[in-house]
C-alpha cells in the first residue's frame, strides 16, 4: 500500500481554468481557489483571466481588483504590494498572496465569516502553547468596496501541504502530529468556549451528525461501499461517548491543512473549524495522513482509548460521505481526501 503521506498532485489542478478531467456541474456552483479557511495554500497561483470553479450557491464573486480596492481603502500600507490569487482545494475563502510575507484571506460565503472571526479571537490563545507553526493574524478589515464580509491579512507560512508534498519519514510525521494534538488537548480550558458555543460546532457527540451523514450516504451509491461505510458509522455511534472534560480541537486535520518543509511536518493550517469537546475529532488524521504502520505511534502519543478510536473512524467516514456528493464535480482535492480517508478506514477493518 502506498503510504498515506500525500494525495496526488493532480488535486492541486483545482482552481485552474478547466483542469483536465474536471466537470463543473451540480451542487457546488462556485469559484474557489482559496484554501479551506486556509492561511497558506502552497505556491500555485491563478493565471490571469482564469476563474476557479464555483463551489457554493451562496458565495460572492471575488477577484484581484476587489482585493486591491479593499487594501487601498482600509490598509494603504499594503496596497502597492504584489497581489496574486493562489490555487488550492479549499472551500471557504479566497486567498491572495500579498508580497512575500503576507496573505489576504477573504470569506467566500456567509457561513465562512464565523470561522474567520473565531480564528481572529481564539487562535492566538492556543498558538502560544503549540510547537508547530500556525497562522498569525496581522490585521483585520471590514466590509467595503462592495464586499459584504470582514477579511484578514495574515502571515504567509512557507512550505507545501500534504496534498502536494510527501513526508520523508511517515513515522516521524506520526510522532510530530501526535505531539501537536497532545499539546492542543493539554491547553487549559479555563475561559474557553464550551462545546457548541460561539460557532464551535465540531466536538459535539456523534449523534449530532447522524442525520446529515445518512442524508449524504443516500447520495453515495456508486461512490463508496455504502454497506461497509454505514457499518463503520453505526459502530462509532455505539461506542461510548466522551465523558471526560472537553479539550481544544483543530477538528480538520486533513492533508490540505498540514504544512511540510523539506519533507518534514512543520506547521498546521486552517483553524476555521477550531472547537472544543470530544478528542476523537483530532484522532482522525490517523487515517487521513498516516498509514497502518505509523498509526500506532500516533495513537500512543494522543492516548486514544478504544471508544475514542472507534468514534474517530466514524468521523472520518462521516466527513468523507458528506463531502463526496457535494464536491464531486467541483473540488478534486476534497474528493480525493474523502476517498483516501474512507479507504484507509475500510482497509484497517478488512
Amino acid at each position: 500500500m502506498e503510504p498515506a503521506t500525500a494525495l496526488p498532485a493532480t488535486a492541486l489542478s483545482f482552481g485552474r481554468c478547466e483542469p483536465p478531467g474536471s466537470v463543473v456541474v451540480a451542487k457546488p456552483t462556485h469559484t474557489s481557489d482559496e484554501p479551506n479557511n486556509r492561511w497558506h495554500c502552497g505556491s500555485a497561483t491563478i493565471e490571469d483571466g482564469c476563474m476557479p470553479t464555483r463551489l457554493h450557491d451562496d458565495e460572492v464573486d471575488i477577484d484581484a481588483s476587489l482585493a486591491r480596492r479593499l487594501l487601498t481603502e482600509q490598509m494603504p500600507e499594503y496596497s502597492t504590494l504584489p497581489l496574486r490569487r493562489v490555487a488550492s482545494g479549499g472551500t471557504e475563502n479566497a486567498v491572495f498572496r500579498l508580497g512575500d510575507d503576507l496573505a489576504l484571506r477573504m470569506p467566500l460565503r456567509p457561513d465562512a465569516v464565523e470561522s474567520l472571526l473565531k480564528e481572529v479571537r481564539w487562535l492566538s490563545v492556543v498558538a502560544a502553547h503549540l510547537s508547530l507553526e500556525v497562522p498569525e493574524v496581522v490585521s483585520t478589515g471590514e466590509p467595503g468596496a462592495g464586499y459584504p464580509f470582514p477579511w484578514a491579512v495574515v502571515r504567509w507560512l512557507a512550505g507545501e501541504d500534504a496534498l502536494t508534498s510527501r513526508f520523508d519519514s511517515i513515522r516521524d510525521a506520526a510522532r510530530t502530529l501526535g505531539q501537536f494534538v497532545a499539546e492542543l488537548q493539554g491547553i487549559d480550558m479555563t475561559d474557553a468556549p464550551w462545546p457548541g458555543a460561539e460557532g464551535f460546532h465540531r466536538g459535539l457527540p456523534l449523534v449530532e451528525r447522524d442525520s446529515g451523514f445518512r442524508t449524504a450516504l443516500a447520495q453515495c451509491d456508486g461512490l463508496v461501499d455504502v454497506e461497509r461505510v454505514e457499518a463503520v458509522w453505526d459502530d462509532a455511534l455505539a461506542a461510548a461517548d466522551w465523558e471526560g472534560p472537553p479539550v481544544w480541537l483543530h477538528a480538520d486535520l486533513i492533508p490540505g491543512n498540514v504544512l511540510l518543509r523539506d519533507g518534514r511536518l512543520v506547521g498546521v493550517l486552517d483553524f476555521g473549524t477550531m472547537a472544543t469537546g470530544d478528542p476523537a475529532y483530532d484522532v482522525t488524521p490517523a487515517w487521513h495522513l498516516l498509514d497502518r504502520d505509523s498509526r500506532s505511534a500516533f495513537r500512543e502519543i494522543v492516548g486514544a482509548d478504544e471508544a475514542t478510536w472507534r468514534r474517530a473512524r466514524g468521523l472520518v467516514v462521516s466527513g468523507g460521505v458528506i463531502a463526496l456528493p457535494y464536491y464531486l464535480h467541483s473540488n478534486p482535492s476534497m474528493v480525493e481526501t474523502a476517498r483516501r480517508g474512507i479507504g484507509e478506514v475500510l482497509a484497517d477493518l478488512a
